[in-house]
């Protein structure tokens, strides 16, 4: 049975797609609530998932420099394959947990250079993922991460600019709509797969022209595809310029703004799904005496968080599965050759504050904060500046030091890489295997209480985290 055709869990019957009704997402008429995460870091690297600076492509442009295109191609394909794979699969559905979100970057299906012709070798991995995690009874939703033209500002769309062109220029928009097209007849008769989430965070300072894009993508994905769910995503959970749902479509805000759960517009009475939200965690090496204690009122704040979404029976998708460290469900341990091979690099990397997502900068705050208040006087309009809840500081670190200073970091991480062979490039690869990982046991306990105990069940305060 080919995989766009797999409509069967193994030994079960035949099923459904999911489809909306009225506030819920159901599956044969039934309500179901899809809580689960998002494997960032694999299909769309980021910088602060696995531990190199600056933006996927320019990190992999330096590696096939240093490496050469041999072995470029032999540690990508070794990092796909060991970042998930069966057991993953299985220890997630252990939790008691039911989706899993895939970041993609357009990179995998089309070329900038060759737009406009799908890559289909960009789907062998996608495919692998979608198909072990329908055996252990997992949706997933793929979700467009990085676009061409890059859909906001950010280091998580590959963008290595702060401007979002995807909504400058119709070609970027023209390339993203042919990329869904060819995604939706690849999956259209899978029912494992939940949904498309056609665009992650994507910021458009006028607003009209992402409402536009929605209509024209959704209609293109309709028109091959009419019976998976899409997930419509905004600027963190700003839906203020939507008008009326579209049939089939799921609004998608990210809590990351506020803790709790936004209030959806009075115009939408459907369902929601908090497509990501989740805190960052401190170790014993952060400078924080009593590190132990703000992650247990981290993971508390966490369990208000859920306790919130099973009330609103709100679906979600905690951020993130797998790291280094930082925030993931599990992580790649301490005594792996990746991690060894980069600690005095993710020492660096963390004092500089180089990565914007959760930055602790107290060492380069002195050197910052004149200047944001130069500018302030110089240029008061500047706090007006889109996005509006960014601080000057916020405007002014994306432009030094995730962008100026990381580019120049991606050589420093490159050449930790230089003269490695195949082998000890495999070993480096297999870090992110899962049998060499760590479990976050608190964390993972409090997603699985709320699988199964809904709101009822408090956990005990810290535990210490699990070899695997």
């Amino acid at each position: 049975m080919g995989l766009t055709h797999s409509t069967m869990r193994p030994n079960g019957p035949r099923r459904g797609f999911l489809k909306v009704s009225g506030k819920d997402i159901t599956l044969d008429g039934k309500p179901i609530r899809l809580r689960g995460t998002a494997i960032g870091g694999w299909m769309n690297m980021e910088n602060f998932i696995t531990g190199y600076a600056g933006h996927e492509h320019q990190v992999r442009d330096a590696l096939k420099q240093v490496l050469g295109t041999e072995k470029y191609n032999y540690f990508f394909e070794k990092f796909l394959k060991y970042f998930f794979a069966e057991d993953d699969a299985k220890f997630f559905a252990s939790l008691g947990l039911n989706c899993i979100r895939i970041p993609v970057n357009y990179h995998h299906f089309e070329d900038d250079m060759n737009p406009r012709v799908f890559k289909k070798d960009g789907l062998k991995h996608l495919d692998r993922v979608i198909q072990i995690c329908a055996e252990y009874g997992i949706y997933t939703i793929i979700d467009l991460h990085a676009a061409p033209g890059g859909q906001n500002f950010d280091w998580h769309s590959d963008n290595p600019t702060h401007k979002a062109l995807f909504y400058e220029h119709k070609d970027f928009q023209d390339r993203t709509v042919f990329i869904w097209e060819n995604i939706a007849r690849h999956y259209k008769d899978n029912t494992w797969v939940a949904g498309y989430n056609p665009l992650n965070e994507p910021s458009d300072e006028q607003h009209v022209r992402l409402v536009a894009f929605y209509d024209r993508v959704e209609k293109a994905i309709r028109d091959i595809d009419s019976n998976h769910i899409l997930f419509l995503d905004t600027f963190a959970a700003d839906f203020s310029r939507f008008g009326k749902p579209l049939h089939n479509c799921v609004y998608a805000c990210h809590d990351y703004s506020i803790y709790g759960f936004p209030n959806p517009p009075s115009l939408y009475e459907g369902p929601v799904w908090v497509g990501e939200f989740g805190p960052v965690y401190q170790t014993s090496e952060d400078g924080y005496p009593d590190w132990k204690h703000i992650n247990d009122t981290r993971f508390d704040v966490l369990q208000l968080q859920l306790d919130i979404y099973a009330k609103a029976r709100a679906s979600w998708s905690i951020w993130l599965y797998k790291d280094v460290g930082f925030q993931g469900m599990i992580y790649a341990g301490e005594d792996t050759a990746y991690v060894k091979l980069l600690k005095e690099f993710l020492h660096k990397k963390k004092i500089v504050a180089a990565d914007k997502w959760g930055a602790d900068d107290r060492a380069v705050r002195p050197l910052f904060k004149p200047l944001e208040s130069w500018l302030l006087k110089t240029v008061p309009s500047i706090s007006d500046r889109y996005p509006q809840d960014w601080s000057v500081g916020e405007h002014l670190s994306r432009l030094v030091r995730n962008m100026l200073l990381s580019e120049e970091l991606v050589k420093e991480y490159a050449e930790n890489f230089r003269g490695k062979s195949f082998e000890e490039l495999n070993e480096l690869a297999k870090s992110f295997k899962f049998s060499n990982c760590t479990k976050r046991k608190r964390l993972n306990d409090v997603l699985k209480s709320d699988s199964e105990h809904g709101t009822d069940e408090k956990k005990s305060l810290w535990q210490v985290d699990e070899k695997i």
